[in-house]
């Protein structure tokens, strides 16, 4: 159990509440509030309200208390939090995820920072410089980030306008060693235009009350913040954030992490760039746009590196492609402003993830080979914008939710899972919970061809003006009957919708008005290819880095970039897949009130938040079966006080059986359930009562003590006690004496024989004790005799016979022989070179598997590998190759590549086509060859089910997926011709899962059985003599794969 609060603070567990309710829940989150409790459980979840003031609970002794100790074995806190994910990821090598959601200003932030103060100090005991590096780098990534990413909002003064996930990865010690970040759509809006109480990001104020007079001089810019149009309207609020310390402050964090004094001069120069842009006015001469303030284009050419007339150009006039010719399109005064605009906006967003990207950089995990270091495990933090319902909610909001409506259905579906996966251990049956699945909502805004994402990259597209109106009249026409879908159209009675501008979404946290003003041109996203083209030119390195795709002249430009909806939609599902490859905890973090209060609790505001974070619905999942449960030693060990057989130990064969003997006495039988290891309670009433009898047996044992403590202390003398005995009649002393003196000769005798057969035992137990000695001295000097000189042995004594052991040695000799083993392989393992062990480790995991089923495993002949990169069976495309296996490798993070081949693959739609496999240590890719190797699919390594072969000499190879959508594949080899390499595949396959504690699921069968998107198939393999090459072709059941006969 728990250590337990006083009940003065509450329940410190949702789950415990007597009734689930909301009335119920709000009462406890109040009142653990106000008596100065910010945390909370609901199971493995930690609830967290802001305090707004500072407490001293993050302090080293509080760490201390938190250190290695289970998640309940101490009252709520971050800390619990991060030492359960940092326990689960060091004891059982599993990555784990720690995900922070809640509103602006309801301490995400802070608790990350918590979280990651928590892990960097109890790791590295031995302090190692490399780790405290490491560790340094990480902690100080934060300051940057925060800087360049987070401003003052009417909610909150130092607000994330970005999202962030960390990886932090450790080594098979659980020390830090390195990183990377990863962040999701930066509001890059606020860069040209604020809402009313509210500041852009922190870095313009930073630059220009932290900078010294010297360097802005040189950057041609002042104090005076009200005089540049981009901040100028955020320059006389008031906030917290001491602008002047914390230019310092990110000053020295960006040396301590690695920026050069030019790179750190080149963002003082971007963010002055920025500022300028703000400044310069347009207007129209006769036909001829033209900048009236014109000697601020020779200062932004000065900054960027560039000339004067080149950046005149890009804002004035377009270069655009007609056919053959090109052509320079003059702007209005319209489009000449937008330009500008969305030209700050994107610099200040390249600038933010090359800032992003150094820092992944020098984090990044160096030399690290698993093989030798061990398995690399990963923390992953994630701090991401909660649900936003604003007075005008535009396409930024409309994203977030979306995010949220992700992260959402991951929640509850991993706390269903985790639940279902608990009692499916512990063989208690599962009850179905009814929950309302979001997936619906999901599919109505990323659904291909019908979501709102879709429609809306339609409108994009489109040739000629479409209007965001056209926009919403398609929403209407396509979704007008979507039960969480309305409009003014479609409710014409509704007057909260506007006519051809709002459009309501039925979230899962409440209904949200979106205006779709703006949505397309946001959408869009559009930058004149002439800025990139200018900054491209630009004769700073840095900047030149930063607009890679500015190389391409006008004619080259044709493929339309994905928009930024789509964007966002791609790194949401890429998120969530991450996520769910991991075991997840969750910090949920509540804002008490606007006013930034520390005593004030506003309840409304707070049952809106516990609405849309799905706390009661979390609370309803943990407690729809059991409310509590715990292993039976940890239960015995708090409650076995009460019943007089189980204290202080109990004698029965088990701590189950204690248990429910303990349960029986109480009376709750038929409020519990045992499992193999834990009890199950199924109402919180019953452990209170518990609790109660507990507390007043321990009041009982601690009076007990203290009285035999007082009596022994108080006992009577000696003299007083002889005193007594001599008042007594002299009869009955008499008589006493009498009986004594008889009871005296029977005890003398009594005593004789027991001292007689006393001796006799001792003397047998001697003797018997150095006969063991002898027989263990002798077979310990036979084995030491059979085994001298092992080492030197043929086969290190592989022929050697084991003498016979003595009974009391049986166990010892399977331990010694254990051991003797353990030592052969380790001598073996040493003469092989370490660059070849992979290899006998997947040679021995296919032989494992493959074994007695399929007669060519390819054991004589080495395994490559990587085929594809490999010159001899690939030297025309290995070039093409290897520049995009290097960026999946810079983009998804894989260590190890496993394998990669050409194959033959089948659809659904029956189409053969040459693809290429491409398998790392985190996913498969299925490539297009003719295409340079595009990625045509991502799959996890975590969606893999399993692989089915058949029993032949034929390459086919079904890979089967969690979502029934099975990749059906025939390898092919060039060189030699016909080389089997399945057995490869299956090894290195089963190597990797055996090394993330996984068991790969391989059947060997002919027919092979599939799953084509939900529809059942098989695959048989034929042999046809006139067959040249490999080919699949169809049948009635699914497919045939009709092999050479030779």
């Amino acid at each position: 159990m728990a250590e337990q609060e006083s009940m003065e603070f509450g329940k410190a567990d949702f789950v415990l509440l007597d009734a689930v309710s909301m009335p119920e829940f709000m009462a406890n989150l109040r009142l653990r509030f106000e008596k100065g409790r910010i945390y909370t459980f609901i199971g493995e979840v930690v609830v967290s309200v802001n305090p707004y003031k500072n407490l001293n609970i993050y302090g080293r002794d509080m760490i201390e208390q938190y250190k290695g100790r289970e998640l309940y074995e101490r009252p709520p806190h971050l800390f619990s939090i991060a030492d359960a994910a940092y326990k689960a990821m060091k004891r059982r090598s599993k990555d784990t995820c720690i995900v922070i959601s809640g509103e602006s200003g309801a301490g995400k932030t802070e608790a990350s920072k918590y979280i990651m103060q928590y892990i960097a100090a109890i790791t590295n005991p031995s302090q190692r410089a490399e780790v405290e590096r490491v560790k340094s780098m990480l902690l100080k990534s934060n300051c940057v980030l925060e800087a360049f990413g987070n401003a003052k909002t009417n909610r909150n003064d130092n607000s994330s306008r970005f999202g962030k996930y960390m990886d932090i990865n450790f080594d098979f010690k659980g020390d830090p060693i390195g990183g990377h970040i990863n962040n999701y759509l930066l509001e890059k809006s606020r860069v040209i235009v604020q809402q009313p109480g509210e500041r852009s990001f922190h870095s313009f104020y930073q630059l220009l009350q932290g900078g010294s007079e010297q360097l802005l001089r040189s950057l041609h810019l002042h104090k005076d913040l009200s005089s540049y149009s981009y901040i100028g309207a955020g320059a006389q609020l008031k906030c917290s954030i001491n602008d002047g310390v914390d230019f310092k402050a990110v000053a020295d964090a960006m040396k301590v992490i690695g920026f050069e004094p030019e790179e750190i001069q080149t963002v003082y120069k971007i963010l002055a760039t920025i500022l300028h842009l703000g400044n310069l006015k347009f207007s129209v001469d006769g036909d001829t746009p033209v900048i009236e303030n014109n000697k601020l284009v020779s200062v932004i050419a000065d900054l960027l590196s560039t000339k004067a007339d080149m950046v005149e150009k890009a804002l004035l006039f377009r270069t655009v492609a007609t056919g053959r010719d090109v052509i320079d399109k003059q702007h209005t005064e319209q489009e000449a402003t937008y330009g500008r605009n969305a030209f700050a906006k994107a610099i200040y967003e390249r600038l933010f993830c090359w800032i992003v990207m150094h820092i992944n950089d020098v984090i990044a995990v160096k030399d690290y080979n698993s093989t030798v270091h061990g398995k690399n495990t990963v923390i992953g933090v994630l701090d991401i914008y909660g649900f936003e319902i604003f007075d005008n909610n535009s396409f930024e909001q409309f994203c977030i939710n979306y995010c949220n409506e992700k992260l959402q259905q991951l929640f509850i579906q991993l706390v269903l899972k985790q639940e279902q996966e608990e009692y499916q251990r512990e063989g208690i049956p599962w009850k179905h919970i009814d929950y309302f699945n979001n997936q619906i909502i999901v599919d109505l805004v990323e659904q291909q061809h019908k979501g709102i994402i879709a429609n809306l990259d339609d409108a994009c597209m489109n040739v000629g003006k479409v209007t965001d109106e056209m926009f919403l009249e398609a929403l209407n026409s396509k979704l007008g009957k979507h039960a969480h879908f309305s409009s003014r159209k479609l409710c014409a009675m509704d007057k909260n919708l506007e006519f051809d501008r709002d459009f309501r979404i039925k979230h899962y946290a409440g209904d949200v008005i979106y205006s779709v003003t703006g949505f397309i041109d946001k959408n869009k996203d559009t930058l004149f290819q002439d800025f990139k083209r200018l900054m491209y030119n630009s004769s700073n390195p840095v900047l030149k880095k930063m607009w890679p795709e500015g190389k391409l002249s006008i004619t080259e430009v044709t493929k339309r970039p994905l928009t930024a909806a789509t964007l966002f939609k791609n790194s949401m599902i890429a998120l969530v897949d991450n996520l769910a490859s991991k075991e997840p905890y969750y910090v949920r973090c509540i804002k008490p009130n606007d006013k930034k209060s520390s005593h004030l609790f506003d309840e409304e505001r707070c049952r809106h938040q516990v609405e849309y974070l799905g706390l009661l619905e979390n609370v309803r999942v943990r407690r729809a079966g059991f409310a509590y449960r715990q292993t039976y030693e940890k239960f015995l060990h708090r409650y076995k006080i009460i019943p007089e057989f189980t204290w202080p130990n109990h004698k029965l064969p088990s701590d189950k059986e204690a248990v429910k003997k303990l349960i029986e006495h109480c009376g709750f039988q038929h409020d519990v359930a045992y499992g193999k290891t834990k009890i199950f309670i199924r109402t919180p009433r019953t452990l209170f009562t518990l609790e109660e009898l507990h507390a007043k047996m321990l009041v009982w044992v601690v009076l007990f003590l203290q009285k035999i403590r007082s009596s022994s202390q108080c006992a009577p003398p000696l003299e007083m006690r002889g005193a007594l005995g001599r008042s007594l009649p002299m009869a009955s002393a008499r008589l006493r004496l009498t009986c004594r003196v008889k009871k005296s000769n029977f005890q003398v005798w009594r005593g004789t024989l027991a001292r007689l057969r006393y001796k006799r035992t001792i003397a047998a137990l001697k003797i018997i004790k150095f006969y063991r000695r002898y027989k263990v001295k002798s077979y310990i000097n036979e084995v030491s005799l059979r085994f001298h000189n092992v080492k030197s042995m043929k086969g290190y004594g592989k022929h050697v016979k084991w003498p016979t052991p003595p009974k009391v040695l049986r166990r010892f000799e399977e331990a010694l022989q254990a051991i003797y083993h353990r030592w052969r392989a380790n001598e073996l393992i040493k003469s092989i070179p370490p660059k070849d062990l992979p290899e006998i480790r997947a040679k021995v995991a296919a032989v494992e598997l493959l074994k007695g089923h399929r007669a060519d495993i390819g054991l004589q002949r080495t395994w490559h590998g990587n085929y594809i990169a490999s010159n001899p069976d690939n030297p025309q495309a290995a070039g093409a190759f290897i520049p995009i296996a290097n960026e999946l490798k810079r983009k998804d993070k894989f260590m190890n590549v496993l394998f990669s081949s050409h194959v033959l693959k089948v659809n659904r739609f029956n189409k053969v086509e040459d693809r290429a496999i491409f398998i790392t240590d985190r996913h498969l890719y299925k490539m297009d060859p003719t295409k340079h190797y595009k990625v045509m699919k991502t799959i996890p390594l975590y969606n893999l089910a399993g692989l089915s072969i058949s029993n032949g000499k034929d390459q086919l190879v079904v890979f089967h997926t969690k979502d029934n959508k099975d990749l059906i594949v025939c390898l092919l080899s060039a060189q030699p011709v016909n080389e089997s390499r399945i057995g490869e595949l299956i090894g290195v396959l089963a190597n990797h899962f055996k090394s993330e504690k996984r068991r790969l699921q391989v059947s060997v069968t002919n027919p092979v059985q599939c799953s084509m998107h939900g529809r059942k198939c098989t695959v048989s393999v034929e042999t046809r003599i006139n067959q040249s090459e490999p080919n699949f072709t169809k049948n009635r059941t699914g497919f045939i794969l009709c092999v050479p006969g030779n």
